[in-house]
Order: C-alpha cells, then sequence, then structure tokens
C-alpha cells in the first residue's frame, strides 16, 4: 500500500484514485489531519453531515458523499470507528472490514484511506490493514500516514 503524506498538496494531488475513505471518530472536532483536509477542500461537508446529527463517527456507521469536482476522486466515504479513546484493534479491524465490502460493492478501483489519531499507533493499523483490507479490496490503495 502506498503511504503518501498528508497535506493541502498532496489531498489535491490524487490522480487516479477514484474514491477517499475516511475514517472519523465521534469525538474528534474539528476534524484534523488528511480528513481534515479533505473536508477543508470539500468547504466542510463532511463536518457539516457530523454537526447535523446525520452521521455522527459512531461504529458501523458509513456515508457517501459526492465531490463535485472539489477534488479529483469524484467520491468520498467516511466510516465511524466510535471515540477515539475506545478504539480497539477488532473495532479498528471491523470498520475496515466494512469499508473494504463497501468500496467493493460501489466498484471502486483505487482509494486513498484516512484515519484519525487513536492510541493503537502505526503497527496495528497497518497489522490490521493487511489483515482485513487487503485481502477484500483487490483495487489500488494508498494510505496517508497516520497519526499517533
Amino acid at each position: 500500500m502506498t503511504r503518501l503524506e498528508p497535506s493541502l498538496s498532496g489531498v489535491d494531488a490524487l490522480l487516479g484514485y477514484e474514491a477517499i475513505c475516511c475514517f472519523l471518530t465521534e469525538d474528534e472536532r474539528p476534524i484534523s489531519g488528511a480528513a481534515g483536509l479533505v473536508d477543508w477542500r470539500l468547504c466542510g461537508a463532511l463536518s457539516r453531515q457530523l454537526k447535523s446529527g446525520f452521521f455522527e463517527g459512531r461504529p458501523g456507521e458509513r456515508l457517501l458523499l459526492p465531490t463535485q469536482g472539489q477534488l479529483t476522486p469524484d467520491k468520498v466515504f467516511a466510516v465511524g470507528l466510535g471515540r477515539a479513546g475506545a478504539v480497539t484493534a477488532l473495532g479498528l479491524e471491523h470498520a475496515v472490514k466494512q469499508a473494504a465490502d463497501m468500496l467493493a460493492r460501489a466498484q471502486v478501483a483505487s482509494a486513498v484511506l484516512t484515519f484519525p489519531k487513536v492510541s493503537l499507533g502505526e503497527a496495528v493499523l497497518r497489522e490490521v490493514l493487511g489483515r482485513a483490507f487487503e485481502v477484500s479490496f483487490r483495487g489500488r490503495c494508498a494510505l496517508f500516514a497516520a497519526e499517533g
């Protein structure tokens, strides 16, 4: 999986990717990291969904937003993780499997993943991605460098 450094120029340079999949928590406001940069380019579309309560970042929640030309990828998917301090490896694995299934059902051929800061660390994230995402999603995939 290609690793990308989160920056506005990095978000703007996602040529060849069809979708961005942002994993979001219930309690990180404002949205930070690469998902915050995506939200910035979408003029706060993710934040508005969170503020309205339509999507809150709870485990099992999923959302699809069109980018309407504001980003090169034409779709942004959001997947809820729950409270940042309560995300477990098993919960992360479940969310990652849901995302892989969702992207596959939407016939997405290439996606970039973003994750918020969680206490599990990058080693656990990499292990979960290898076990739960890469085996289910056969398309081209990149990962914005994880925080924390």
